[in-house]
């Protein structure tokens, strides 16, 4: 078996875990991330699009914010429509901020480019077998590549792993709780070569069901469509997914070739206890979020930086108060968040029968919404990302 030696062993190569490293190298600390894909295949898989102000920060003070800058697409509000009826959320008169559409697999590609160049190891098809010793000072990750089995030495471990992951595997049940909702419905989504003929997203409220206009780019539409938790990609062709989309949104849309389709289903997880000894949890290893208030990638920014913070203060001043609150600091959040998507879940989607009680209910606050500037604002605070959570030095 090979024995290979670092400060911060990271166990995944999506946004938590590269963000992780650049911001470890930038205090000095060495990282190598281990990945149990290949390249190629985390620079394409189609995630979120939506960079809170919070992230776009993050991601400039790293120096990999160039091609966001010039690619991403600003926003400064957002529509929530009901039966037609629109509402403007205003960001930026709310907040002084705004969002960034800027794709996912991009942000993957940006961050592995930066990594690379500044000689941070990323292991590429790795697979992590097990965590060994993680309660002691000499934690390690058992792994395989190309056929050999390899020992990753390390001071810790950061598990950003995502949800099916060995990481979470290894933090003893008994520590924590357990929270999840299955929504009973799923979102049937769609890029497209398509040029939207909407500035701003619009969530809409339908009787058939929720749709979501977005987009990657001014030539790609990423759209969704609520459907049935048992419905399959193969029941729909591209001009029935463009009709019904059309129907929901209210609105004419450019019909161009629809490129890739899936059906994802719509969930909420999340556990209190994101640590064990010397390994840390970070982004969908330890919470999944609904996509509908777009915090998934953003959530995971904000755990990577409170462990960054926990792990240069034990070096740089033998002080691990920072790591013993981590698992404090990010469940506050991630509770805040949890709530967020979850109303803007409930808010927008078909969730009860026309003339039911709960109906009217959602109806009410919608209502509300176009009349309290108050309510608007508390949407616009969540949505373009609460501020960072506070260390004393």
């Amino acid at each position: 078996m090979k024995e290979l030696n670092t400060q911060v062993g990271i166990i995944g190569a999506g946004p938590a875990g590269l963000t992780l490293a650049l911001m470890l190298h930038q205090a000095g600390i060495s990282s190598i991330i281990i990945e149990n894909k290949s390249r190629s295949y985390v620079e394409n898989r189609v995630r979120a699009g939506l960079l809170e102000h919070n992230t776009v920060e993050i991601f400039e003070q790293l120096g990999v914010a160039e091609r966001l800058h010039h690619e991403g697409l600003v926003h400064h509000g957002c529509y929530i429509s009901y039966n037609g009826v629109q509402q403007r959320i205003d960001f930026q008169k709310h907040t002084q901020r705004s969002v960034t559409i800027y794709g996912q697999q991009e942000v993957v590609k940006d961050l592995i480019k930066t990594c690379i160049e500044r000689q941070i190891e990323i292991v590429f098809e790795a697979e992590a077998h097990h965590i060994k010793d993680f309660t002691t000072k000499t934690p390690s990750i058992i792994f395989q590549n190309e056929g050999e089995s390899f020992t990753l030495h390390c001071d810790f471990v950061a598990g950003c792993d995502g949800f099916h992951g060995i990481g979470r595997k290894h933090i003893p049940a008994a520590s924590y709780q357990e929270f999840k909702i299955e929504y009973p419905f799923s979102w049937l989504g769609i890029l497209a070569y398509s040029k939207p003929n909407y500035e701003e997203l619009i969530y809409a409220f339908h009787e058939q069901g929720f749709a979501l206009a977005s987009m990657r780019s001014e030539k790609i539409c990423r759209l969704y469509l609520q459907v049935p938790n048992d419905d399959k990609i193969e029941t729909w062709s591209d001009v029935e997914i463009w009709q019904e989309l059309e129907h929901r949104l209210g609105l004419p849309l450019d019909r161009g070739e629809i490129f890739e389709k899936s059906i994802t289903p719509m969930r909420s997880f999340m556990i209190d206890n994101m640590q064990a000894g010397r390994l840390f949890l970070a982004g969908d290893a330890a919470h999944i979020v609904p996509p509908t208030g777009a915090k998934g990638l953003n959530l995971a920014i904000a755990d990577v930086r409170n462990l960054a913070i926990g792990i240069t203060h034990w070096y740089e001043k033998n002080d691990a108060l920072h790591l013993e609150n981590y698992t404090q600091k990010c469940v506050a959040r991630v509770w805040r968040v949890q709530d967020f998507s979850n109303f803007m879940t409930n808010l927008c989607h078909k969730v009860a029968e026309n003339g039911s009680f709960d109906q009217h209910l959602q109806k009410s606050k919608f209502d509300y919404l176009r009349l309290s500037e108050a309510y608007q604002k508390t949407i616009a605070e969540n949505y373009v990302g609460l501020p960072f959570e506070t260390f004393d030095n």
